[in-house]
């Protein structure tokens, strides 16, 4: 969310960073409903302060014995005006940040201009292409053919999308997910975090879900949303407060289900695990000062990427253009791994720095060493990483020809020291 006053100063640097999304200037509509609003203002401070002479005038003429009867209609009459104002103020107000809401944030200047993700810029690869000597197959085909991995017994309960794991694939899913948190805790000193899964509408607007994209999200009858991600939680664990410098970075991590509508996906990604309505993630949230966001942003995507390399997933790391970023990005990093059954690269985790975007929705901010004003922190997500993609992956990377799946060595001995994954 923006700051007025920011769009105030330098409106041509605001309207040139939508520009750079695709999308319509808006500073002069935003200006003239903020001119309106700062003219009622001043009129309603006017307003009370000939209120207030007029009340004092009334106690002194009371006082002497004269008559205050013009006096009086006076105070009335501001008093009305005072309750349309008041009225004005409140509605100028509610358009304005309801405006402000709905509004991209704007790109960092090193965030390639584009449109689609064809325009996303390349910045490294990591990892060896696998070669097969036979036609690697689909995840969903070696998952099914294991007879652990079933979408009708699941489609039977909840509907499509959705998807039941068995045994040994169960196993994996909670190896990976444990091989990430114990990663993540022990060798990069996030704090582990256990979140609720049903929030209030409040909490998504901090970050940025409401009020723009609620058809991505399940709303409950008591009012409540089911998360679609463990940024929403995490990040809300600085909402509304004021935390020391010295405090900063923060660093979260949690192990959450995630549940998305998916919204706008008809027709894509319809078999599989790639795009279920409800998955595991393990989520990475940085709180910081602004000077530090940019070094945290390439830390959260190194941590990110060492999951895979000790996986040893084949991946490359794409910063999105400004056209492919999420709404609340300012910069962001898309890490995509190699998937042989689809003979191509598919997103398993992106990484966000939202500079003070969402901190100024959740009014979070830090109390500098130095400096007795506040400041808003700095908010950054990431996957580290998304547990059915990784496990997709793992299947796909890992296949034999006899359809089992070699497990990867750092996950064995969260398996118990199995080594393979055979038929049940």
């Amino acid at each position: 969310m923006f700051d007025i006053k920011a769009i105030r100063e330098n409106p041509e640097y605001f309207d040139k960073g939508l520009a750079r999304r695709g999308l319509e200037s808006k500073s002069a509509s935003l200006l003239a409903i903020d001119s309106e609003l700062r003219e009622k203002q001043t009129e309603l401070q006017s307003c009370q302060s000939k209120r207030n002479e007029a009340s004092k005038a009334i106690g002194i003429a009371k006082s002497k014995g004269e008559d205050a009867g013009d006096l009086i209609n006076e105070v009335g009459v501001l008093k009305e005006r005072m309750t349309k104002l008041e009225d004005d103020v409140r509605a100028l107000t509610e358009n304005l940040n309801s405006e402000l809401a709905r509004i991209d944030n704007i790109p960092d200047d090193d965030v390639p201009d584009g449109l689609s993700e064809d325009d996303n810029l390349e910045i490294r690869k990591w990892g060896e292409i696998p070669e097969f000597n036979f036609e690697p197959k689909q995840h969903f085909d070696i998952g099914e053919n294991l007879d652990q991995m079933d979408f009708e017994g699941a489609a039977k309960m909840s509907g499509a999308r959705f998807v039941i794991l068995r045994s040994d694939l169960a196993k994996l899913e909670r190896a990976l997910a444990s091989f990430m948190l114990t990663m993540h805790t022990t060798e990069f000193k996030y704090e582990e975090v256990s979140v609720p899964l049903l929030v209030r509408d409040q909490a998504l607007f901090g970050t940025s879900q409401l009020p723009k994209f609620e058809d991505d999200l399940f709303k409950t009858t008591s009012g409540h949303y089911l998360i679609p991600t463990g940024e929403v939680p995490l990040t809300n664990l600085v909402r509304e407060s004021i935390v020391e410098e010295a405090e900063l970075p923060m660093r979260f991590t949690t192990l959450s289900s995630c549940y998305r509508s998916e919204a706008g996906s008809a027709g894509r990604d319809t078999r599989g695990m790639i795009r279920l309505h409800q998955f595991q993630k393990v989520e990475m949230v940085s709180i910081t000062t602004p000077e530090q966001s940019s070094d945290e942003l390439e830390r959260m995507t190194g941590i990110a990427e060492e999951v895979l390399k000790r996986l040893k997933l084949p991946y490359r790391a794409v910063m999105l253009c400004t056209g492919d970023m999420a709404f609340a990005a300012h910069k962001t990093y898309d890490l995509e791994v190699w998937l042989p059954g689809q003979n191509m690269y598919r997103e398993i985790s992106s990484c966000s720095n939202t500079g003070d975007f969402q901190a100024r929705r959740m009014r979070s901010r830090y109390r500098p060493t130095d400096d007795k004003k506040t400041r808003f922190v700095h908010t950054l997500n990431g996957s580290g990483l998304a547990v059915g993609r990784t496990l997709v992956a793992v299947l796909e990377n890992y296949q034999q020809k006899d359809g089992s799946v070699i497990i990867p060595e750092v996950l064995r001995p969260y398996m118990g020291g199995q080594e393979v994954i055979t038929a049940s």
